[in-house]
C-alpha cells in the first residue's frame, strides 16, 4: 500500500495469506480507495468460501496453487487488456 497511487499499476497478483494483511483485506482497501485495478489471487486455500470472497470482492481471478504458468500468463494478459480498456472508457468485452 505504501507504493499505491491510482493509475500507477495495471494489475495486482497477490497471495490470499500474507503476514500483516491478507490479500483479501488488501483488495478491500484498494476498492475503498476507488481502485478498479484487476486483482489476481494465488492461494493454497482451495475452499469455495475463500474463492467466493475474492471474486465477490472484485477479483479478476482466483487460482489455486500450484499455478500453471501458462494459465497465469494468459490471465495476466487479459487483466492488463481489461485495465487498459477501462482507462480508455471502452466497452467491456469477454476477457
Amino acid at each position: 500500500m505504501a507504493e499505491f497511487e491510482p493509475g500507477r499499476f495495471d494489475c495486482l497478483i497477490t497471495d490470499v495469506s500474507m503476514p500483516g494483511r491478507s490479500g483479501l483485506e488488501l483488495q478491500e482497501k484498494l476498492r475503498e480507495l476507488g481502485s478498479s485495478m484487476p486483482v489476481i489471487f494465488i492461494t493454497a486455500d482451495a475452499s469455495p468460501a475463500t474463492q467466493a470472497r475474492a471474486l465477490s470482492g472484485g477479483a479478476y481471478a482466483c487460482l489455486t496453487k500450484p499455478v500453471n504458468d501458462d494459465v497465469l500468463f494468459q490471465l495476466l494478459q487479459k487483466a492488463l487488456n481489461h485495465a487498459r480498456r477501462s482507462r480508455r472508457g471502452d466497452t467491456p468485452s469477454d476477457d
